[in-house]
């Protein structure tokens, strides 16, 4: 630890993973890391030191309009007050939220912090079932919820420790958490917490099984702020931010909350978009940073040439990959260069990552500085530029698993965070995406990358989104399957798979075509967007 625990539930540092299990942690990698102090609270870093110097700047806008930092700590004071004497919070204790990306989601997310317990929130979609697991394994006993959620989380009661929850956004008043507020002062004293207190226990969207819980310091939060924020990103106080990533997605986390209240900027918080109503909420709000998946950047190609997005500077995907034809089209289509990513929920952001002039379409990018990267063999032995192998992390934030020691030793091996990615590494430094690494495909000897053919898929016109499986085949061991949604208007035949085939073999190695093609209307995802190609693969 790096100083004395303000945890008297010390729950989370009991269920850590022993010390020699955990990845090497690297604070010397930029001078911002060596600089965070012993002590820290990363809600007072990100919230109150703005509310301090500049008060009336605006921080949350949302469709009832606009709360200054000032206003938004009022409200998270309240809601720690609350926390602390209504509800028995003590430091330590994990507090379950649920809510959609608008205001009170963030001062609840604040309130916890500056009550010393630890936040941990979940995605609107999530059912009874996985709430219930969620409550179990974190023994969580206090909540706070949106009226609209309540539902599944009353019916995961029977399998969860929750014994007190508090309802906002229009719940009964005696049980509303706005109702409590009410009658709290409008200042609470941040509690100083070790940096290396646990703040936050972030779930896994369980694509390959069991939700797993990742566990992130004060610390944590603060160096991604100070390397993919600082040195990739590069965001100033007047950037206006907005983005659909859940707030409960770490990705969402980084994007709407930490990125921009680490420089004292603003973000627009909408529950749900669509292609429509997120080029209006760029024009509306004059938005100048983006986060969002791949999807949503194909969802808006058809529309933004005609949309008002001159305020758009920066723009940034990450979640899934970003196909080469989508980064080109919306480069055609905007002049903007987007900066493609990727992270993990156990790294809690992105740590490789390229801006401006140094991206390479296609490829992920270089290592973020203050993060180390490489590409390894199954024995762990680094392999040579150009040759498949896999991807393996290390720098100021690492895996560590919630009570699961056997997938924690999965996870990080000799200091490595092992991060499930097969990737190339040219000689310039750049990483190129393969693969999920249990997603190569292996066709009669041949290694294939699924993202390839998808690439090369979705540059037909017929296509609107596509996902590429390896699938079980007694002659080559597997063939490369596509699963297509074609776009409206087209007919989903033997015709149109035939012409996919030749259009794949125009463009990459024929070996490489999909020699099964099914047609979807749609391809499954977990609550965070991301395609769940093991559901694919198990049809």
């Amino acid at each position: 630890m790096a100083g004395k625990s303000a945890h008297s539930d010390g729950f989370a540092a009991a269920h850590l993973p022993p010390r020699e299990q955990w990845p090497l942690m690297r604070y010397d990698t930029v001078p911002e890391l060596a600089a965070i102090p012993e002590r820290i609270n990363c809600a007072a870093w990100l919230l109150d030191r703005h509310a301090d110097a500049q008060g009336e700047r605006p921080a949350l806008h949302h469709a009832g309009g606009t709360w200054s930092y000032a206003e938004l700590r009022r409200r998270a004071d309240r809601i720690a007050h609350v926390l602390v004497q209504d509800l028995g919070l003590e430091p330590g204790n994990r507090v379950l939220l649920r809510g959609f990306n608008e205001p009170m989601m963030v001062a609840a997310w604040f309130g916890v912090l500056k009550a010393g317990g630890i936040v941990v929130a979940t995605m609107p979609l999530l059912r009874a079932r996985e709430l219930g697991f969620i409550c179990s394994k974190a023994e969580i006993a206090l909540a706070l919820c949106d009226q609209r959620l309540r539902e599944e989380l009353e019916k995961s009661a029977g399998a969860s420790p929750l014994a007190r929850t508090l309802y906002f956004n229009g719940a009964p008043e005696d049980e509303s958490l706005e109702s409590r507020m009410a009658g709290k002062p409008g200042r609470f004293e941040t509690l100083e917490t070790a940096a290396d207190d646990t703040c936050l226990i972030a779930f896994t969207s369980g694509t390959t099984g069991q939700p797993k819980g990742c566990v992130h310091f004060h610390r944590d939060v603060l160096a991604i702020a100070e390397t993919f924020g600082r040195y990739v990103l590069k965001p100033a106080a007047d950037d206006v931010f907005a983005g659909s990533p859940p707030l409960a997605f770490t990705f969402g986390l980084g994007g709407l909350v930490v990125f921009p209240f680490a420089v004292g900027a603003s973000t627009v918080l909408v529950e749900r978009y669509t292609p429509e109503s997120m080029l209006a909420t760029i024009r509306d709000y004059r938005v100048t940073t983006l986060f969002t998946a791949p999807t949503a950047y194909r969802g808006m190609l058809d529309k933004v040439r005609a949309a008002d997005v001159r305020s758009l500077r920066t723009c940034v995907s990450a979640g899934e990959p970003l196909p080469k034809p989508t980064w080109e089209a919306w480069h055609e289509a905007t002049g903007i260069r987007i900066i493609d990513g990727i992270g993990s929920t156990e790294m809690l952001h992105i740590f490789i990552a390229c801006a401006g002039e140094d991206i390479r379409p296609g490829a992920t990018g270089r290592a973020v500085p203050g993060y180390e990267a490489k590409v390894v063999d199954d024995a762990g032995n680094e392999v040579p530029a150009g040759e498949v192998g896999n991807l393996v992390v290390r720098g100021p934030t690492g895996c560590r698993y919630l009570g699961n020691a056997e997938q924690q030793a999965k996870y990080v091996r000799d200091g490595w965070n092992w991060t499930g990615d097969a990737y190339v590494r040219d000689r310039d430094g750049y990483f190129w995406y393969q693969a999920r690494a249990d997603d190569l495909i292996i066709s009669a000897g041949y290694n294939i990358s699924g993202l390839e053919v998808e690439a090369a898929l979705m540059e037909h016109e017929a296509v609107q989104e596509c996902a590429v499986v390896g699938v079980p085949d007694a002659e080559r061991g597997q063939i490369v399957k596509a699963f297509v949604v074609p776009r409206a208007g087209r007919a989903a035949d033997d015709g149109l798979a035939k012409a996919l085939q030749e259009h794949v073999k125009t463009l990459i190695a024929p070996y490489k075509y999909p020699r099964a093609i099914e047609f979807v209307s749609e391809l499954p995802r977990t609550a965070t967007g991301k395609v769940q190609r093991f559901v694919l693969r198990d049809r």
